[in-house]
């Protein structure tokens, strides 16, 4: 990739010595994200037994709650050193944004995909600090389908942010980037990539809900980034 600025060249030159290991494969990576995480979501969709429209009702309200959680981890744990969640956000502010910048977005090949999608320890992490107590709670006061529900709607919002994300960081050539929306939203995500904003701005990676709810919500002009006021 050329025009990248020396100091992310340098540290992508970095990482990519020390901290990608060598047997590190960027398409079993994905593959376990688009593949096995679909097989997941599946075998919670064939738990549903007789599903009453009411306990339908709980998608949406998932949705919901999926967008809070993903703004409240990426603001707060991925962005502000906590006791015990430290390995977050060495990972998250100190190694994705500094990869990556509103300069040099793009993945230059697979094996950057180490720095892209999550890990599964940080999956289990985000499923069983905020999905897991809720669907026990759900399955003993509510329903086992509201509770297969919930999760079943927390798998497919994580596939559609890790879709997202990496769309994000594509060429612009391809075809996944060039979809209306994704282009619209990628352009948020930059702005957010931008090291003057990415601690304030811009924390939902899919859709702004909770960065247009707590006012944190960022739209660069004509498509470039500039500070926030």
């Amino acid at each position: 990739m050329d025009g990248l600025p020396a100091a992310v060249e340098r540290y992508r030159a970095e990482y990519r010595a020390t901290e990608i290991p060598a047997h590190y494969s960027g398409t079993a990576h994905a593959l376990f994200t688009f593949g096995v995480v679909p097989l997941i979501l599946a075998a919670c969709l064939l738990q549903l037994e007789a599903v009453s429209w009411r306990e339908w009702l709980v998608v949406p309200a998932s949705l919901v709650y999926a967008n809070l959680v993903e703004y409240v981890g990426h603001r707060w744990p991925m962005h502000r050193p906590f006791p015990g969640l430290g390995l977050i956000y060495k990972r998250h502010a100190g190694q994705h944004h500094r990869f990556f910048t509103h300069e040099a977005m793009l993945v230059e090949s697979r094996r950057d995909f180490r720095v892209l999608l999550f890990p599964p320890v940080l999956v289990v992490f985000f499923f069983g600090g905020f999905a897991a107590p809720v669907w026990f709670l759900l399955e003993a006061f509510v329903s086992a389908n509201v509770a297969w529900l919930f999760v079943a709607t927390g798998i497919a919002y994580y596939l559609n942010y890790e879709v997202l994300h990496t769309a994000y960081h594509l060429p612009d050539s391809h075809w996944l980037a060039r979809i209306g929306l994704v282009r619209r939203l990628r352009w948020l995500h930059q702005a957010h990539h931008d090291p003057r904003l990415m601690a304030s701005r811009n924390f939902n990676i899919t859709y702004p809900l909770g960065d247009w709810l707590l006012g944190t919500l960022h739209r660069p002009r004509d498509g470039a980034t500039r500070s926030a006021p």
